[in-house]
């Protein structure tokens, strides 16, 4: 039976599932802590606790970093070396690194047409209140982040607009900054497994919030979008090529905007929203693959 390993949390739900599925289907159990792993490249290894992930059949990267930082990226660089050697990653490194970097994904959806919130990317504090200008409510976006983890709403009513866009420059030199967007109380994760739509969930924020985020007080909901919504998140989807993910979309008074396509997908909102083993599907998938 082939041998899988997740890339992943050790402790955290979601990562434990993953790992626990493999291994009631393959009898082999490996969670990989990213932390932990050094690259021989003279050796052409890839070391975790004294297994080389390069002599694996195959890596199921369900989360590479706690939080996402430029770091994420350089431990996917790592994983590439696993690839070279044959060993199938899913999904493909290359593919997450264009959805960890948050103007990475902006730029391809924007470019393939897929509806966006309005959206301006700057390093010119200028150009950003100018914008504050223009939206009237505008979210400052960290480019790596989840679970809206850094955002900062500021209103061009504020007073101290421009200390708050200082600030947030310091610590993001180049600002990432969306309209704000009225939207239903809720907004929809779309699930999709090998580029097959599953069923989707609603994240339904917490009064007071402006976001919809768990982090935030939201909770789960079962969704039952359109035909025309679907259609719509699975061509985002398309142009990542992920074995698994969830498209965040929004439906607002200007009709519907993709927000972002996830570089791992979420495995809770599957379960508390739809009902769905995400974990168990994702499994089957990837053991029916090897």
């Amino acid at each position: 039976m082939a041998k899988v390993a997740v890339i992943g949390i050790p402790g955290k739900w979601s990562s434990e599932a993953l790992a626990d599925e493999i291994e009631q289907r393959s009898g082999f159990r490996l969670l990989v802590d990213m932390a932990q792993v050094s690259l021989d490249l003279a050796e052409r290894r890839l070391l975790y606790q004294g297994t080389d992930l390069c002599q694996l059949d195959g890596l199921v990267v369900k989360k590479i970093s706690p939080r996402y930082s430029p770091n994420t990226l350089d431990r996917l660089e790592l994983l590439r070396m696993a690839e070279v050697a044959g060993v199938r990653v899913f999904s493909p490194a290359e593919r997450i690194l264009r959805l960890v970097d948050r103007l990475s994904c902006t730029l391809t959806l924007g470019s393939q047409g897929i509806p966006m919130p309005a959206t301006l990317i700057t390093e010119d504090e200028d150009a950003a209140q100018q914008a504050i200008d223009r939206f009237g409510s505008a979210v400052f976006k960290p480019l790596y982040s989840t679970k809206a983890r850094g955002m900062r709403l500021i209103h061009a009513k504020d007073n101290d607009r421009k200390a708050a866009v200082r600030e947030f420059k310091r610590l993001n030199p180049m600002m990432y900054i969306q309209q704000r967007l009225k939207l239903p109380g809720r907004d929809l994760g779309m699930l999709f497994l090998g580029g097959r739509y599953l069923g989707s969930y609603a994240r339904v924020g917490q009064n007071g919030s402006w976001n919809t985020t768990i982090n935030s007080g939201g909770r789960y909901a079962r969704a039952e979008p359109e035909a025309e919504l679907i259609d719509l998140a699975q061509r985002a989807q398309d142009l990542f090529g992920m074995d698994f993910t969830t498209v965040d979309l929004a439906e607002t008074e200007q009709g519907p905007v993709i927000f972002e396509v996830s570089a791992f997908g979420g495995f809770r909102g599957a379960q508390e929203g739809l009902g769905i083993n995400a974990a168990a599907a994702y499994a089957e998938h990837v053991l029916g693959l090897l």
